[in-house]
């Protein structure tokens, strides 16, 4: 299939910021693509080559972007570099770089998505002597093979930086509308969905069916041609892979434990709500991988965990999701997350960071055990056989700490003495639900004493002065609206000028320097990369960002390491802890006074 074709859906879906819009052209071209190239289609259209559960990234370093781009049109790689700094897009460098001087060998061949798909992924296999230029070659050739259109959108493939709006939600409603649903009534003038109570229930139902299947499966390309081949029968028995994450269970927040005993019925499991990071562990014989909840594989990070699992976990085979928690060596108690999470990221010194920073392993669910899928069996049944192969061992492996009542006296009992240890809180769950990945749904809640912090990207900053310059000083954060992102404020509080006292403005601004895209004075735009935990004293209706809201006095807690876009905190649920913050207090100021 021709990748000009492909440009051109990008260029439809760049061009409109509705919704519908966007999953109307995707629908048409998705049921026009030939079977042998929608795979491929597929990745592309989310701007990667690989599924969500592969481990491997594009990862290309915008320099060697610059000189591959001189190589294919002999422009200096100064003057590109200029070019970049005033553009700020360096698919758009090559757009108009390549316009303006077509050398002889550009277009020497139509280029294909399957060609395209094939030299990205081969950049990520290259390694050794040699690899650089092996690299710049393949890059060049697609970008004198290709039109200056596509070569724009080769770059920003590359770079992962497509810029089409194009969220998880769009993707899976264009999957169902070209192979389950093509003639969804879509009332093109009015941008809605024409749909009544019943058929509104029917296509409500439909969708929920495309995304368990896709929180099973972590990858749109294997639902899409499940359906296009099978119709809604390919949504039957979605197989559950050792060694392939699935989606998390997510929970929301329940006001107390009283509220959690509503919303999740009596009696209900409490569970400790330990201040780590997710872990999904894989174990089948004597290997064993690591998925943190953004479905990262660090098992090369835990070997102690890969140790503590392969002795003491009975299983043969098995997925079971758990919590690590940092331990002090000394006194044996909870450290805050925090101080462990430098772990998810760390490459070098992997045994001596596990010395100093080890952990605990909370066992609190099991998803496969030896080849039996365990989804659909209720959580109290999950938990017996849970307790059968994960033994208690101290400062190394246990099931969570958990407390079936329905005695609420004794649940809030149970919650303080989990606040007592250094927990954030404790989680109640239903003892008969099932396992469903990646829902927030009614199946178990969590309960903390303060007000949920916001888990918000950072996608701008602004350059220092004096003592500060050369560090990005202040950082403009956005939370989740839908597929698009939405400014909600500043936050320039709560890093440190010192390494040694926490995440430093140093280490903030390295971690974001390779994802600057654009610079304008001190100002700079951010690819939302980097997600961060926020506190703040109050939230508040403003006109200034694009939320229609703003954080008074927010205050950086802690990088969220483990954390994706897709658990960036949304708009909806900023709007629910205002409209809660306002029963609270009905006479909160909403001007915009305290801002940082």
């Amino acid at each position: 299939m021709r990748y000009a074709d492909l440009c051109g859906l990008y260029d439809a879906l760049a061009s409109t910021t509705k919704r519908l819009e966007k999953t109307r052209a995707l629908q048409i071209f998705l049921q026009t693509t030939p079977k042998e190239s929608l795979r491929h289609a597929i990745y592309l259209c989310q701007g990667t080559v690989f599924a969500s559960h592969e481990k491997e990234k594009i990862g290309v370093a915008d320099r060697l972007i610059l000189k591959a781009l001189s190589i294919a049109t002999g422009a200096e790689e100064s003057e590109l570099e200029k070019s970049w700094k005033e553009i700020g897009d360096l698919g758009e460098v090559a757009r108009s770089t390549i316009q303006k001087k077509r050398q002889s060998t550009l277009f020497s061949q139509p280029l294909t998505i399957e060609k395209v798909f094939d030299n990205i992924k081969r950049l990520v296999t290259m390694e050794g002597e040699g690899s650089v230029e092996k690299k710049l070659s393949l890059i060049a050739e697609l970008l004198t093979s290709g039109s200056s259109n596509e070569a724009k959108y080769v770059i920003r493939t590359i770079l992962g930086d497509l810029r089409l709006g194009v969220g998880d939600g769009v993707l899976r409603d264009a999957i169902t509308w070209a192979f389950l649903y093509p003639d969804v009534p879509y009332n093109t003038e009015k941008n809605v969905l024409d749909l009544g109570e019943e058929c509104r229930k029917k296509y409500d139902a439909i969708i929920e069916e495309v995304q368990s299947a896709y929180d099973i499966l972590n990858d749109f390309a294997d639902v899409a041609q499940r359906l296009r081949d099978r119709g809604s029968e390919g949504l039957r028995n979605m197989p559950i892979h050792v060694g392939r994450p699935l989606k998390v269970m997510l929970f929301q927040k329940a006001d107390s434990v009283a509220d959690a005993k509503k919303q999740v019925g009596a009696p209900c499991a409490f569970e400790y709500k330990y201040d780590g990071f997710r872990l999904q562990i894989h174990k089948n014989g004597d290997t064993v991988a690591l998925f943190t909840r953004r479905l990262e594989d660090v098992t090369a990070q835990f070997p102690d965990i890969v140790g503590v699992v392969q002795r003491y976990v009975t299983a043969k085979q098995c997925i079971i999701d758990a919590e690590a928690v940092g331990i002090d060596p000394e006194s044996g108690k909870y450290r805050a997350f925090q101080e462990i999470s430098q772990r998810i990221k760390r490459r070098y010194n992997i045994d001596e960071i596990a010395q100093r920073f080890p952990v605990e392993i909370a066992v609190f669910d099991i998803i496969a055990k030896d080849g039996r899928d365990l989804l659909t069996m209720p959580f109290g049944e999950r938990r017996k056989i849970l307790e059968t192969i994960v033994p208690l061992i101290p400062r190394a492996m246990a099931p969570s700490k958990m407390f079936i009542t329905d005695n609420e006296s004794a649940a809030q009992a149970f919650y303080q003495s989990s606040l007592d240890a250094g927990n954030e809180g404790v989680m109640a769950k239903s003892i008969s639900a099932p396992y469903k990945p990646g829902s927030r749904v009614g199946f178990g809640v969590k309960v903390k004493p303060v007000m949920d912090a916001l888990d918000l990207v950072i996608v701008g900053g602004e350059w220092g002065e004096g003592k500060r310059a050369g560090w990005i000083t202040s950082f403009t954060v956005a939370c989740k609206d839908d597929d698009t992102l939405k400014e909600i404020g500043r936050v320039g509080t709560g890093i440190k000028e010192k390494s040694e006292e926490g995440v430093s403005f140093e280490e903030l601004t390295n971690l974001l320097r390779p994802h600057i895209v654009g610079e304008s004075g001190r100002q700079v735009t951010i690819k939302p990369e980097i997600i961060i935990e926020v506190h703040y004293e109050e939230i508040q209706v403003s006109p200034t960002y694009a939320s229609g809201f703003a954080l008074r006095f927010p205050r950086f807690v802690r990088l969220r390491d483990d954390k994706s876009l897709d658990d960036v905190s949304t708009l909806s649920q900023v709007q629910d802890l205002y409209d809660d913050q306002r029963g609270r207090n009905a006479n909160i100021d909403d001007a915009s006074d305290g801002l940082v």
